[in-house]
């Protein structure tokens, strides 16, 4: 499916853009190029803090990413910008903390309507309270949190995939002429 209009724009947010967001970007890109996407979805990442701006990618998240054929080298962390309210069409929050300073810091309904909970996509999980949509921070732990990070990311990543797929072909349908009966 080719858009005549620009990309579909999604970023994914945690808190320092080292971790659970970083990964996310990569599997979601991975996952769209292999839908036949990748010309027509976007995805990036950012942190609601400046905490790691400018580094790289924990290498934990790095190992578990290279581990599925997935490079990360090329990740450096940034903070959100509020322009990306506007210039993002899906704004995907990692965890209920980063849900709520979207939400907070969204200028007006429109941007409001665009923020969702990333796992809010995972049927296992989509009809559940906000408090278990989250993935909790793997920085704190081991190598097993990463596992773990991986799996629930993954879990709502189809999802996303054909939520995509029904975005590009509402935007990809012709005006309906409305034609008057007087």
């Amino acid at each position: 499916m080719s858009s005549m209009s620009s990309p579909y724009r999604i970023i994914a947010v945690c808190t320092g853009n080292i971790c659970r967001s970083p990964m996310a970007e990569l599997m979601l890109t991975e996952a769209l190029a292999t839908a036949g996407l990748a010309g027509d979805a976007i995805v990036d990442s950012a942190g609601t803090t400046a905490y790691e701006a400018g580094r790289p990618i924990d290498p934990r998240a790095a190992r578990k990413l290279a581990a599925h054929q997935l490079s990360s080298d090329r990740h450096v962390a940034r903070e959100w910008r509020p322009e990306w309210f506007h210039q993002r069409h899906l704004i995907l929050a990692l965890d209920v903390d980063h849900y709520g300073w979207l939400r907070a810091s969204a200028p007006d309904g429109e941007a409001l309507a665009r923020v969702r909970m990333l796992r809010s996509f995972d049927p296992a999980v989509a009809a559940r309270d906000l408090l278990d949509q989250g993935i909790e921070d793997p920085w704190y732990g081991g190598h097993a949190d990463f596992d773990v990070t991986w799996d629930l990311i993954r879990g709502a990543i189809p999802g996303i995939v054909d939520h995509v797929r029904a975005e590009l072909r509402q935007r990809n349908q012709p005006e309906q002429q409305v034609r008057s009966i007087s």
